[in-house]
């Protein structure tokens, strides 16, 4: 693997390991406390939320996205490239429920509480986490081959 391909990987290792932590964090204790705060409190505290968690995930996502658009292109071992690929598609059905279907239950939770919308962004949130966790693994074993690369000289 070459050394331009070895910084991609470890700057999207840091980018994906970040959010899935983030992410796990969030689903199991920051959602689920959505439905605990009060009527008149909430939809401050949804705003409040929205811009705090942006300020912190989207530079994660924006470099996400640049390295893992970039590791299948930087790769010349076809089973590199493929777990490569297979990562980008991941992160792509991330982005894509981000936007079409995270994004818009926000939205909805910016003008009112609505225990059935907060009830489906914690249910939704459960396909990024698991893709998030599944491309941490993807990424171990990337790094693994890498580490095995530079052990065995090959």
């Amino acid at each position: 693997m070459s050394s331009t391909y070895c910084f991609i990987l470890l700057l999207n290792i840091f980018c994906t390991f970040s959010m899935t932590g983030i992410f796990w964090f969030v689903q199991v204790v920051h959602y689920p406390l959505f439905a605990s705060v009060g009527g008149q409190e909430f939809v401050v505290y949804e705003q409040l939320h929205k811009k705090l968690t942006t300020l912190v995930v989207a530079p994660l996502m924006l470099v996400e996205l640049f390295s893992s658009f970039l590791m299948p292109l930087l790769s010349t071992n076809s089973l590199v490239r493929n777990l490569s690929g297979l990562a980008f598609l991941f992160f792509l059905l991330i982005f894509f429920s981000t936007a079409f279907i995270q994004v818009p239950l926000h939205e909805k939770l910016s003008s009112s509480q609505s225990a059935q919308v907060i009830e489906r962004l914690v249910f939704s949130n459960w396909f990024r986490t698991i893709l998030w966790t599944g491309k941490s693994i993807l990424l171990s074993i990337l790094l693994v081959m890498l580490l095995n690369q530079m052990v065995t000289g090959d």
